[in-house]
């Protein structure tokens, strides 16, 4: 069964941590372990895990993905956001991570970020855990 997170952005590009909301539904679905997965269908959006103590971590990642692929350049794509898709692309749409305990296995400093390239917007994210 798939869960949904509604997550609203506010600007146009921007890290929103989703750690405890997926370890909440973890626990309201009473799933003690295997595999969760993590997708995000929108073209414009992503899936990290990284950094979560140091914020400064992820403002580089946005920072670095700025200037690799700049907001206006010779791109050819008629919306004007041509940036965000390449950005979500680099990324990637989903990941996928062991649940022991109730609870997402990450490293020590890590968390799980949905990364909007082309907000503000209402986004749903997809949350489905499989038996392990």
């Amino acid at each position: 069964m798939n869960h949904i997170l509604n997550i609203k952005t506010n600007k146009r590009i921007e890290a929103v941590e989703i750690t405890n909301k997926v370890n909440e539904l973890i626990s309201k679905s009473n799933f003690f372990s295997g595999i969760c997965v993590i997708y995000s269908p929108h073209t414009t959006t992503g899936i990290l895990i990284n950094e979560i103590y140091d914020s400064s971590v992820v403002e580089d990642i946005q920072t670095f993905l700025s200037k690799l692929v700049p907001h206006k350049d010779d791109y050819k794509h008629i919306e004007g956001n041509s940036d965000a898709h390449i950005k979500s692309s680099i990324i990637g749409p989903s990941k996928t991570i062991t649940i022991e305990n109730e609870k997402v296995v990450l490293g020590t400093w890590q968390g799980i970020f949905f990364m909007e390239f082309d907000g503000p917007r209402l986004r749903n994210i997809y949350v489905r855990f499989i038996k392990g």
